[in-house]
C-alpha cells in the first residue's frame, strides 16, 4: 500500500466522521473531521510533489 493510499484512507475516515458529526448534531466532531480531512489532502499533495520532484531528478540525472 503506497502512502497515497494511506492518506486516501485517512481522508475517507475523516469524511465519514464529518458526516457522523453532522448527522448527530455534534458540531465539534464535524469541525475536527474537516481539519483531519484537509490534513489528509495536504499530505497527499506533499507526497505527489515529492514523487514528481524525484521523477524529474531521475530524468535529468540529478539524483541525490
Amino acid at each position: 500500500m503506497s502512502l497515497i493510499d494511506k492518506w486516501k484512507l485517512r481522508e475517507l475516515k475523516a469524511r465519514a466522521k464529518r458526516r457522523l458529526g453532522a448527522t448527530t448534531g455534534n458540531r465539534a466532531m464535524a469541525a475536527e473531521a474537516r481539519t483531519e480531512e484537509a490534513e489528509a489532502r495536504l499530505l497527499q499533495t506533499e507526497d505527489r510533489i515529492r514523487q514528481t520532484a524525484h521523477e524529474i531528478r531521475r530524468e535529468h540525472g540529478i539524483l541525490r
